[in-house]
């Protein structure tokens, strides 16, 4: 799944950091912003704290992926883009991966929002350039806005709603006016705008794919490209950002390549032979036992697992409730009896995963016991139109055990079937009205599900439904994913820890019709809706803590998805000739900011042939 990084909604007073005095601000604004009312950084700053500022320059990295891609054009709902495209495109400010919701001057040096909130003034650096030395001026930010907005891919136009237009203002100036004050996030989110040349796009047609490397201006261009199978990428030498306190200690390799395999098992395989150097995992079963060999056992192959602090969000079997199938709430909530995580964790997982209970799990976001405070200020309006269980009971998925086992699970499940007019015939359960019979398909892209879903499906066939899983490839499952065609697929939610605008394109009713937006489900809930809007209006951060868990507890409690599990690290597996600095970062896993040891990969090298 495609999934957009953002930094959420609201927290302080102002969502920039007030800079004490003339000396230590820009001309036009400020040097960073925050959504938390602080920065870690002082403007003076040198580099981030979580990468080495001398770290040589040199080698090459090599990554894999999984299916094809047609398309070098990120930016449309067109293709499927070709793996690291974005290092090849700048934004105009840098997030940091140590603090959460703040972000730097790159492209622009500085931002500031007028007083009365209905404007942001970016300055852009007089030396921020394109790839082909042209300088980056606002006229291309503003083109760039138009045009994500025009021609992008539908997530541009409700990420930017609550922005009216934007407009040059002198040399270096992008004035950005907005249609209300009160969506805080609108200064943060602009500033991970990324800034396109409108000179070179002025003959091309934007809205379509393309195997040419659009112009970019970050550290990287597109050295070679073979189509579907490969696309490597060379370090720019004369990048105008290299000495930025963003990037100082960053992009050191010299060369980036990823290589396309047909799934998960073969890219393991061909890591394990040496055809690629970096791997992050997400499979328990390859974490546990995938590795083992005479590279691992001999050292030349590392593994770690690197905790983080970041929002797990929602993993789960997602229904499309454009189906009618599943337009039943009770439907839904008897499918979810079926999967028994504590089996899968023990059997399938090593017990390296935990059960996810929320759309924010692993946060302060994640709603828990019963509705207090501002959150059932929030929710008593919507008193009625919400499960009454909202109000009354912590949401908790079944969890099978000595006590309450699968068999009590499924009979529930059932129970609920027969109260929705499904009734056995035969073994198989059958509509009251229609007499269809209840089956459905579970569309995946990746072989590491069907482990998960097989005995899910036996599972299911107990409570006398047929459910069929059925493997597409990589091309297939995203053209299918962009028009909806499924019944149910693994959805992956992402969130960030201040959420905001983006919940409209994941969970929105606007959303819901618009291919290619994120809102895979379905979801056209007006009480869905006012939560958002709240959300993303949020004065403050103990309003919007209040407001996510009161949009958690209704989307868990509509049973749109069957909750699956997640982990709190990052696990990542690297043929050991490179390093990293000690210090890592807890919002991101910062492999921009490794480096090559030269003697170490000759070591590695002269070893390869001895492991296989």
């Amino acid at each position: 799944m495609r999934r957009l990084s953002v930094l959420g909604s609201a927290a302080a007073a102002l969502l920039l950091v007030l800079v004490p005095d003339a000396a230590t601000r820009s001309a036009a604004g400020h040097y960073g912003l925050s959504l938390f009312g602080d920065l870690k950084y002082g403007p003076d700053f040198k580099h981030f704290d979580y990468v080495n500022p001398d770290a040589p320059k040199g080698g090459a990295m090599k990554f894999s992926a999984i299916g094809t891609f047609d398309t070098l054009n990120p930016f449309v709902i067109k293709g499927v883009p070709a793996a690291g495209i974005g290092q090849t495109f700048e934004t105009l400010m840098a997030p940091s991966s140590d603090e959460p919701g703040s972000e730097y001057g790159l492209i622009a040096a500085s931002a500031e929002v007028a007083p009365d909130k209905m404007s942001e003034l970016f300055s852009l650096r007089p030396e921020a350039k394109f790839q082909d030395g042209s300088p980056i001026t606002p006229d291309d930010v503003v083109w760039t806005f138009d045009t994500l907005r025009r021609q992008g891919n539908p997530m541009y136009r409700s990420y930017y709603a609550d922005v009216d237009k934007a407009g040059p203002e002198g040399d270096h100036g992008v004035r950005f006016t907005f249609k209300t004050a009160d969506n805080r996030e609108l200064p943060v989110i602009l500033g991970e705008l990324p800034v396109l040349s409108k000179k070179y796009w002025a003959d091309k047609d934007f809205s379509k794919t393309t195997l040419d490397a659009p112009l970019g201006s970050g550290p990287y261009k597109v050295s070679n490209v073979d189509p579907g199978r490969s696309i490597t990428y060379q370090r720019v030498a004369d990048y105008w950002g290299k000495d930025l306190p963003v990037n100082k200690g960053r992009y050191n390799v010299d060369s980036i390549r990823y290589d396309y395999y047909r799934d998960g098992t073969i890219a393991l395989e061909a890591f394990k032979a040496g055809a690629y150097d970096i791997r992050r995992e997400n499979t328990a079963k390859s974490w546990a036992t995938g590795y083992e060999g005479p590279a691992l056992s001999q050292g030349l192959i590392k593994k770690e697992a690197i905790p983080n602090k970041l929002p797990s969000g929602m993993q789960g079997l997602g229904f499309n409730l454009r189906r009618p199938l599943f337009q039943d709430p009770r439907v839904r909530q008897a499918i979810g009896y079926a999967f028994d995580f504590e089996w899968s964790n023990q059997n399938l997982f090593y017990g390296l995963y935990t059960r996810t209970r929320s759309y924010f799990d692993n946060s302060e976001l994640a709603a828990t016991g019963v509705p207090q405070g501002d959150e059932l200020k929030i929710l008593e309006p919507f008193r009625g139109k919400v499960p009454d269980e909202v109000f009354t009971k912590e949401f908790n998925p079944p969890k099978y055990d000595n006590q309450y086992t699968q068999r009590d699970g499924l009979r529930d499940g059932i129970k609920l079937l027969k109260d929705a007019g499904w009734t056995f015939k035969g073994e198989q359960l059958v509509n009251d009205q229609t007499g269809q019979s209840f089956e459905f398909e579970m569309v995946i892209d990746d072989p590491a599900f069907e482990r998960i879903l097989l005995p899910f499906a036996q599972s299911l066939k107990r409570m006398g439904i047929v459910a069929n899983v059925r493997m597409v490839d990589n091309a297939q499952y995203e053209k299918r994913m962009e028009t909806f065609d499924f019944d149910t697929t693994v959805i992956s939610v992402g969130q960030s820890l201040s959420p905001g605008n983006e919940q409209r394109d994941y969970f929105g009713s606007e959303s819901a019709d618009e291919d290619g937006s994120r809102n895979y489900i379905g979801i056209k809930n007006p009480v869905v809706d006012a939560l958002i809007d709240g959300l993303v209006h949020a004065s403050d951060r103990k309003t919007l803590i209040a407001y996510c868990h009161a949009l958690d507890r209704v989307l868990l409690y509509n049973y749109y998805v069957v909750p699956q599990y997640h982990l709190n690290a990052f696990w990542i597996a690297y043929w050991d000739k490179f390093r990293h600095p000690k210090v890592t970062p807890a919002y991101g896993l910062g492999v921009d900011s490794w480096w090559v040891d030269p003697t170490a990969a000759q070591k590695v090298e002269a070893q390869k042939s001895q492991t296989k």
